[in-house]
């Protein structure tokens, strides 16, 4: 199993950045896929989770109204829309997926920086 971020990068506030996440070594379609993120200091939260098929999509309340997380099972991709980006919304960002027995699994995360 592998996941594999990227899009992070430096952006001013309202700025937005779209985060990709490549996964292989599993059924991707069956399997939720799920945000998180990590501040300086702080403990990992979840951001946005999306259902295998993409019907459903849950968020968070800070990033509600801004953020989109979305899929395409064709490419084994999940991604995550981030529009008028805060401050603090600087964080390492991970693609998580939780695959039961076989274990959860983590990517290597990628760093969005939000700041003028």
């Amino acid at each position: 199993v592998q996941l594999v971020e990227s899009g992070g990068g430096l952006v001013q506030p309202g700025g937005s950045l779209r985060l990709s996440c490549a996964a292989s070594g599993f059924t991707f379609s069956s399997y939720a896929m799920s945000w998180y993120r990590q501040a300086p200091g702080k403990e990992r939260e979840l951001v946005a989770t999306i259902s295998g098929a993409g019907g459903r999509r849950n968020y968070v309340d800070p990033v509600k109204g801004r953020f989109t997380v979305s899929r395409d099972n064709a490419k084994n991709m999940v991604y995550l829309q981030m529009n008028s980006l805060k401050p603090e919304d600087t964080a390492v960002y991970f693609c998580y997926v939780p695959l039961g027995p076989r274990g959860n699994y983590w990517g290597q995360g990628t760093q969005v920086t939000v700041s003028s």
